[in-house]
């Protein structure tokens, strides 16, 4: 073999081995940053590791929502099956009953432990700001 396709076939052999390597790098840091969604009946038949980081999505049933300082504890429901959530911190201001809500957490137990709340709302949506100053007019 003659030494220029020697060396062609090391670039070749490098550039694969690189382009693997560089690959597998970044589907490894995507892995790690994806959380899956889940509804609550999704939730409890499913096997979920402990300590791992999931989305739970539902509503928030009437009624559930209790306030102990900054914890504040309630239902997720999909009108099917309940989740009960715990969370400490300052909820969204759109967090009522009877909206959506998905929560960033942990399942621990049986009680999701939330670390975020991200409040829903539909295409109607008007900020409350905004909605003050047109009943002004």
């Amino acid at each position: 073999m003659l030494q220029v396709r020697k060396n062609r076939l090391w670039k070749l052999i490098t550039i694969l081995f690189l382009s693997a390597g560089g690959i597998s790098l970044i589907l490894f840091s995507l892995n790690s940053k994806l959380d899956l969604f889940y509804t609550p009946s999704e939730m409890l038949q499913a096997d979920i590791k402990s300590g791992y980081r999931i989305k739970l999505g539902g509503m928030v049933k009437n009624g559930s929502i209790k306030r102990d300082g900054t914890i504040i504890r309630f239902l997720v429901t999909d009108f099917i099956k309940e989740v009960p959530v715990t969370f400490e911190g300052v909820p969204p201001d759109l967090f009522k009953e009877d909206s959506g809500v998905v929560i960033l957490g942990y399942f621990l137990n049986g009680m999701f432990e939330a670390e975020e709340i991200f409040a829903k709302h539909d295409e109607n949506y008007m900020p409350p700001e905004l909605a003050i100053d047109e009943a002004k007019v």
